[in-house]
């Protein structure tokens, strides 16, 4: 199999340990086995377990401020980016393959160098949003971080909840739910004379 494919294949069959089982109780072994190979074919690829979950976090922080800035850019209605925004976070931790559990409910993240990814998926949502704001509003940038990084926070974790919650509310009910209130609270900031 070709080097590239070959990391896919150790990447997919990785993120399903990893979100079964935690980092801390996962195995080289038990990824190596899911994966058809040997341990040292797996070592070539990642040289370490570490290394191995940084790479799927890096590729699962990446697909979440793409979609964000996708959705921002999708359109000039701010109520209809705030819905668009709303639903990359109730999309992606109703993903099948689960890697939200990676972002968002990571055993590991008193490690730096996973705290400091995990926490990435705020920072560039919320400057993408922020500047949003800022533009519109004419808001200073603190006020319009701080407006933006609780519009991120009430994504996480008011998607997180929706999920544990067994899904009375269906997927797009509740991202439309969750984007009414930020909506009804982010509309009465008034616009600059520009907008």
């Amino acid at each position: 199999m070709p080097r590239r494919e070959r990391r896919v294949q150790l990447l997919e069959s990785a993120l399903e340990v990893f979100v079964a089982q935690g980092y801390h109780a996962a195995a080289m072994d038990d990824i190596a086995e899911r994966a058809g190979v040997s341990k040292p074919v797996l070592y070539q690829h990642f040289p370490g377990k570490l290394d191995l979950y940084l790479a799927l976090l890096d590729a699962s922080c990446e697909e979440i401020i793409d979609n964000c800035r996708v959705a921002l850019a999708s359109t000039s209605d701010n109520k209809d980016r705030v819905a668009a925004t709303m639903q990359v976070f109730y999309s992606y931790v109703a993903s099948e393959e689960g890697a939200f559990r990676l972002v968002f409910e990571s055993d590991l993240t008193s490690e730096p160098d996973v705290r400091e990814r995990v926490d990435r998926v705020t920072v560039e949502c919320a400057s993408m949003i922020a500047d949003v704001i800022r533009t519109d509003t004419g808001l200073p940038d603190e006020a319009s971080e701080l407006l933006a990084v609780s519009l991120v926070g009430m994504a996480q974790v008011s998607a997180r909840f929706w999920l544990a919650g067994g899904g009375n509310i269906s997927q797009d009910d509740a991202a439309s739910l969750i984007a009414g209130l930020a909506w009804r609270g982010i509309r009465g900031y008034p616009m600059t004379d520009d907008h």
